[in-house]
């Protein structure tokens, strides 16, 4: 029986998602709405590891469970401040990312500039639409859960997802970048063919 071959791969696309993502936690340590709001690499980290993943447990695992263990340490630390292993309107955001995944698989065959910044558009839109819902949805909203209140919480959005999309934009060329220099660098970084 033969051993498989280490492949160093995996370890350090999920290493670049974790230290993106402590950024994310460094950057909502704001307990009030800010300038800043919504400015968070998780798009990126959904689309980098949409792209570079070539299995798709992987794929949709590690930037899933990366966003859900920093929801955790933020409900605690700056949102709820207690231990709360879910929010009400979760599925929303976790299926708005789970698509954003799934776009960079589709969109991002090969990592240049187009790709990856037609990909980041539309990872904007899709969380902007695809989280609105919980705006409506979830007790205690400032909306009226009709179609005028949808259109009004999509309206109040665009800062915040103005905000998303720079980030997004930002975030994608550290991973994608960075990656792709170590990949040159490094031939074990190559994917298994």
């Amino acid at each position: 029986m033969s051993l498989k071959k280490f492949n160093p791969r995996s370890v350090i696309l999920l290493a670049f998602m974790l230290a993106v993502a402590a950024i994310r936690v460094l950057l909502s340590w704001q307990p009030d709405i800010s300038p800043m709001s919504n400015f968070t690499p998780l798009a990126a980290i959904a689309l980098f590891g949409g792209a570079y993943f070539t299995k798709n447990t992987k794929a949709y695992f590690f930037p899933l469970i990366t966003l859900w263990l920093g929801d955790i340490v933020l409900n605690k630390l700056v949102f709820y401040h207690e231990w709360r292993l879910l929010y009400d309107g979760w599925y929303w955001t976790y299926g708005s990312f789970a698509l954003m995944v799934l776009t960079g698989k589709l969109m991002i065959k090969k990592a240049n500039v187009a790709n990856v910044g037609l990909s980041a558009i539309v990872a904007t839109f899709i969380h902007w639409l695809g989280t609105s819902p919980a705006c409506l949805l979830i007790k205690g909203s400032m909306y009226p859960r009709t179609f005028n209140g949808w259109i009004t919480s999509l309206i109040a959005a665009i800062p915040y997802e103005w905000n998303m999309l720079v980030s997004t934009l930002i975030f994608c060329g550290v991973l994608f970048g960075g990656f792709e220099l170590l990949q040159r660098r490094y031939s074990s970084l190559q994917p298994a063919v």
